[in-house]
C-alpha cells in the first residue's frame, strides 16, 4: 500500500499510535449485490476470451471487457482489462482458478504474476490452480490512467513536502493541482470509474468467465481492500480467500493516513535499532536510541531541504529532502533492504554523494533509468482520492492535524501530513465513504497482520478480521510489510495449507 505521501502522488489513502481493539469511524455496512447478476449485464458474464501466448513462456493473456459505468451497462461504453493466466499443469484434483493482486492501488496484477506468483508460488498451488491476474481498470495495460510526463513528474516528486511558510505552501499546493489538472486532461473519461468498487466487480465478471463458481483469492495490502470489498459485495460467491497486509475499510482517510504514519515509525525504529548494532550505521553506534537516530535523520533531512546534494543523475536531479524522505521509507516496506539503506545514507551523509537515496527513490516510483514511470502513481491517486473523501479540504487544516502526525512519527509526521492534502484538488468527487465488511455468508476467510508492518499496521488486520463474519486472523510477528512468501515458514506452510485444503488457522494463531 503506498503511503499518502510518497510522497506526493500517492493520494490520501494510507497512516497514531496503534489504539487497541478493533475501533473504527464507521458503522455503516457495506451491502451485497443480488446473488444473480442483473440481465443487463449477461453480455459481459457470457463473453469468450481468446487466449493468446504472451512474451513470458508458460503464461498466456487475453483482454476482458467491462462496462465502464456499471450505472449504465451496454451502452456502448466498455473499458477493456488486461488478463494474464498460467495453466495448472500437475497431478492432483484441479482446484479452479486463483486470482492474485499485489496491491498499490496502482500495482500490475499481470507483471506480478508474470515475475512473481506464477513462477514464485509454491510449486503444488502452482499444480493445481490456473494462476490469474486482472489489471484493474486504470492500471498498467488496462487502459492506464495518465498524469504527467517524466520531466514533470520528476520535478512534482523534488517538491518541497515540508513548507516552512506561505510561499512554500503555495508551491506545495500548485504541484497538487497541476498533478490533479494533467490526471484530469489526460484520463477524464476514465477518473470518476476507477473505485474499488467497480474493480471488485470487474473480479466478479472475471470469476464468471473463467467458469468458475467461487473466487479464490490472495491479495496483499491494497488488494485486501479490493478482495475485502469483493467479499462484500459477493459473500456467496467467496471461495478461498486470503487477505495479507490488511487495510480497515471503516477509517477516513484522515485517519488512514494518521495510523500509517505510525506504521512508518514503528518499522524506522525496528530499522534504528538494528542499525546502530552494525558497523557501518551512519546514524548512531551501540546504545544509541531510536529517538536519537530519528534526530539524527530529521537533521540530515533540513540540511538537505536547505542544500540538496549531487547525485550523478543524467537529468541534473539532485537529492533534496522529498526525494530522500522517499527513498528511506521505500526501505521500511522489506528488512532486506536496510543493508542497502544504511549504504544509501553513509553515502550521501559522509560523502554527499546522493545516489543510493536517489536509486531507492526511484524504484518506489518506478521510474526507469530513461526517466519514465510508469502509470503506478497516477492510478493511485485515481484510486484513492475515488474511494475516500480527502483527508484535509486545505493548508489550514493541515497546519491544526501537524501535532498529531508528528506525535505518530516525529521522523515521517510533517511530511506525510502535507502529503495527505493531495486529494483536496482532486478533479473528481470521491464517490466512496469509509464502510464496514461483513460479508455474512461467506467461507472462512483468512486475514493477515505483520506486528510491525510500515505501510498497513498490525492493528487494521485485527480489524478487518473482527469486521468479516468468517474472518480469521493470522498473526506474524515481524517486520516488513505483508507476510505470506518472506521467509516465515509458519505462514507459508499455513497459508498453503488453506490454499490447498480450505482449512483456515486456528484462532489466535500466531507465527514469526
Amino acid at each position: 500500500m503506498r503511503t499518502g505521501g510518497t510522497l506526493l502522488a500517492a493520494a490520501a489513502l494510507l497512516v497514531s499510535a496503534c489504539s487497541p481493539g478493533g475501533s473504527t469511524t464507521a458503522r455503516t455496512a457495506l451491502a451485497a449485490l443480488p446473488q444473480s447478476p442483473p440481465s443487463a449485464l449477461a453480455r459481459y458474464y457470457t463473453q469468450k476470451l481468446t487466449w493468446r501466448t504472451c512474451g513470458v513462456p508458460g503464461f498466456q493473456c487475453a483482454t476482458m471487457k467491462a462496462p465502464r459505468d456499471y450505472a449504465k451497462p451496454g451502452a456502448g461504453d466498455d473499458v477493456r482489462l488486461a488478463v494474464a493466466r498460467k495453466r495448472a499443469t500437475g497431478q492432483g484434483r484441479p482446484l479452479g482458478s486463483l486470482l492474485v493482486n499485489p496491491g498499490g492501488p496502482g500495482g500490475s496484477a499481470v507483471g506480478y504474476l508474470e515475475q512473481y506468483a506464477g513462477v514464485g508460488y509454491p510449486a503444488e498451488i502452482r499444480a493445481r490452480y490456473d494462476m490469474v491476474a486482472v489489471d484493474p481498470r486504470g492500471v498498467a495495460h488496462s487502459e492506464p490512467v495518465e498524469c504527467l510526463d517524466g520531466p514533470r513528474m520528476d520535478a512534482y516528486a523534488q517538491t518541497d513536502i515540508t513548507p516552512d511558510g506561505p510561499a512554500e505552501t503555495r508551491r506545495l499546493v500548485d504541484a497538487f493541482k497541476r498533478f490533479a489538472e494533467g490526471c484530469g486532461r489526460h484520463s477524464a473519461a476514465l477518473l470518476r470509474h476507477v473505485s474499488t468498487v467497480e474493480a471488485a466487480r470487474d473480479m466478479d465478471i472475471l470469476r464468471g468467465v473463467l467458469g468458475d463458481r467461487r473466487l479464490n483469492y490472495v491479495g496483499a495490502s491494497y488488494g485486501t481492500f479490493l478482495g475485502g470489498t469483493y467479499a462484500g459485495l459477493f459473500p456467496q460467491r467467496v471461495g478461498r480467500m486470503v487477505l495479507d497486509g490488511a487495510m480497515d475499510p471503516a477509517l477516513s482517510a484522515r485517519r488512514l493516513n494518521q495510523e500509517q504514519t505510525a506504521g512508518f515509525e514503528t518499522a524506522f525504529q525496528s530499522f534504528a535499532k538494528d542499525c546502530v548494532r552494525r558497523s557501518d550505521c551512519p546514524l548512531g553506534g551501540p546504545g544509541t536510541s531510536p529517538a536519537k537516530v530519528g534526530d539524527k535523520l530529521k537533521a540530515f533531512f533540513k540540511k538537505l531541504d536547505a542544500s540538496p546534494i549531487p547525485t550523478g543523475d543524467a537529468d541534473g536531479r539532485r537529492l533534496g529532502e522529498a526525494l530522500a524522505t522517499t527513498g528511506v521509507i521505500a526501505a521500511m516496506y522489506d528488512e532486506a533492504a536496510w543493508p542497502r539503506l544504511r549504504q544509501a545514507l553513509t553515502s550521501a551523509m559522509k560523502n554527499r554523494d546522493g545516489a543510493g537515496l536517489l536509486m531507492l527513490s526511484d524504484s518506489y516510483y518506478e521510474r526507469d533509468a530513461g526517466g519514465r514511470y510508469s502509470n503506478l502513481m497516477f492510478a493511485n491517486a485515481a484510486v484513492n482520492c475515488l474511494d475516500l473523501p480527502p483527508a484535509f479540504s486545505g493548508p489550514e487544516d493541515v497546519e491544526k492535524a501537524l501535532p498529531t502526525f508528528e506525535k505518530a512519527s516525529p521522523v515521517f509526521g510533517r511530511g506525510l501530513a502535507w502529503a495527505s492534502l493531495s486529494c483536496a484538488y482532486w478533479p473528481v468527487r470521491a464517490t466512496g465513504r469509509p464502510h464496514r465488511i461483513q460479508a455474512k455468508g461467506a467461507a472462512p476467510i483468512v486475514v493477515v497482520g505483520t506486528t510491525r508492518d510500515p505501510a498497513t499496521p498490525y492493528r487494521w488486520a485485527r480489524s478487518l478480521a473482527s469486521q468479516l463474519s468468517s474472518g480469521r486472523l493470522l498473526t506474524y510477528d515481524g517486520d516488513g510489510h505483508t507476510a505470506y512468501g518472506r521467509g516465515s515458514r509458519c505462514v507459508d506452510s499455513t497459508i498453503d495449507a488453506y490454499l490447498l485444503r480450505g482449512t483456515p488457522p486456528a484462532k489466535g494463531k500466531r507465527c514469526s
